[in-house]
């Protein structure tokens, strides 16, 4: 979406324009990424009781992951050839029509195959909203980018946080009324948009679905997609096994994920480049990795306390990570951003994929311990990917800053 000028050096200062002084169509796109994020935690603290509800095996609920991110990494050799022909609002439209659609008819579902069915149109959907509403609302901010980018990044840590306790709230009353919230959310943002937003310049270039893949032949972008692979399969199984394990009522599981989600979005935007300062992105993102790897034994053998304190602070870790990873990936190579993020997502969620289905599949075949070994044995080798690479990571990566993850329309998480 980036046109000529970049948009980081428009000439205006972050303070010169209160933060909360943003035109209609910022609050608008803003307000709809926070449902959208909502929709990745939301069914969380209610896989118990979608089981329950459908009599289905924790491997077969599971697939609600694994369908939704399945979807989401084909989708993204597709989000940029689809923008840069129709425009950024035509695109946001498209996705968000997708999301009501189909989560509406999620929560009409009557067997798992359906409701896994509708979380992979759901999964379109929102690949198409989230990989085009940084730059959307880069381009309507007032106050330049950087107020823009802080709207997007407090955007995302909501929708992260509040996306467990919304599904706990509604899920405890009946496990299908989060799907029909979601969809009477994201129809509201889908006429605020319609109203409020003009469409926005398309980009002088055409993205072809051949791009982002191509641009997986440099080497450091492909280390850090090899990286984040194996770091994503870790943060997945948190997310989307950990409920089982916990076997919490909604309201309790939700709680927790809620904290944990306060924690992803504090360290990802305040943490984060504070630490990237003053020890560099590598030793941050190697050391956060082998952290999140001990954090998963803990979560795996300890008892139930233990399980909920080291589930909450995988937070911390996936919140670093998430950050460094994007930022690694868009600064390592000279492809495009946009590009460039495009093939490395396309890469790590098959992982997010995967993880939700082997790990129920691991407990089956073993005991509950270790799905999280696993995991944790999957976060060490992303650390050690960045340890054996880290001569065609260093350079770019040691100049990286929270600016770069924005520049073009991609964010730390959502990207």
């Amino acid at each position: 979406m980036r046109q000529g000028k970049d948009p980081l050096d428009d000439g205006a200062g972050a303070g010169s324009v209160s933060l909360l002084r943003q035109p209609k169509a910022v609050w608008a796109t803003a307000g709809a990424s926070v449902v959208a994020f909502m929709g990745i935690g939301l069914v969380d603290p209610i896989l118990p009781s979608i089981a329950k509800g459908l009599d289905a095996t924790p491997s077969q609920v599971s697939l609600l992951f694994t369908s939704y991110f399945l979807i989401t990494a084909v989708a993204m050799l597709v989000t940029g050839f689809v923008s840069s022909r129709i425009g950024g609002k035509k695109t946001l439209l498209a996705g968000l029509a997708l999301v009501v659609v189909f989560a509406a008819l999620a929560g009409t579902s009557n067997s798992v195959a359906e409701l896994v069915g509708f979380r992979a149109g759901w999964g379109l959907g929102n690949a198409l909203f989230v990989s085009t509403a940084l730059a959307v609302i880069v381009g309507a901010a007032a106050g330049g980018s950087a107020a823009a980018i802080l709207l997007y990044e407090s955007a995302l840590g909501l929708g992260m946080a509040c996306g467990p306790l919304v599904g706990a709230i509604l899920g405890d009353m009946k496990w299908r009324y989060p799907f029909f919230g979601t969809a009477a959310l994201m129809a509201i943002g889908f006429v605020a948009i319609t109203v409020f937003l003009k469409e926005q310049p398309k980009p002088a270039r055409k993205t072809s679905l051949l791009d982002p893949v191509k641009a997986l032949g440099h080497g450091g972008l492909a280390s850090a997609a090899a990286s984040a692979f194996f770091y994503n399969y870790a943060f997945f199984t948190v997310l989307a096994f950990t409920p089982f394990v916990l076997n919490m009522s909604p309201y309790k599981s939700g709680g927790v994920f809620f904290a944990w989600g306060v924690l992803l979005a504090v360290f990802s935007v305040l943490v984060a480049p504070r630490l990237q300062k003053r020890f560099g992105s590598l030793k941050v993102l190697g050391g956060s990795l082998v952290l999140l790897a001990a954090d998963l034994v803990v979560l795996g053998y300890g008892n139930h306390a233990t399980a909920v304190t080291a589930t909450v602070a995988s937070g911390a870790f996936i919140g670093l990570n998430n950050t460094v990873y994007t930022e690694l990936a868009l600064g390592v190579s000279d492809a495009p951003r946009p590009v460039a993020s495009a093939g490395y997502n396309f890469v790590r969620w098959f992982a997010a994929a995967a993880a939700p289905y082997f790990a129920p599949k691991i407990e089956e075949w073993s005991d509950i311990h270790v799905p999280f070994v696993v995991a944790a044995v999957a976060a060490v080798l992303g650390a050690v990917i960045v340890w054996v690479r880290r001569g065609s990571l260093t350079h770019e990566a040691e100049g990286l800053g929270p600016a770069h993850a924005a520049e073009d329309g991609v964010s730390a998480f959502a990207t």
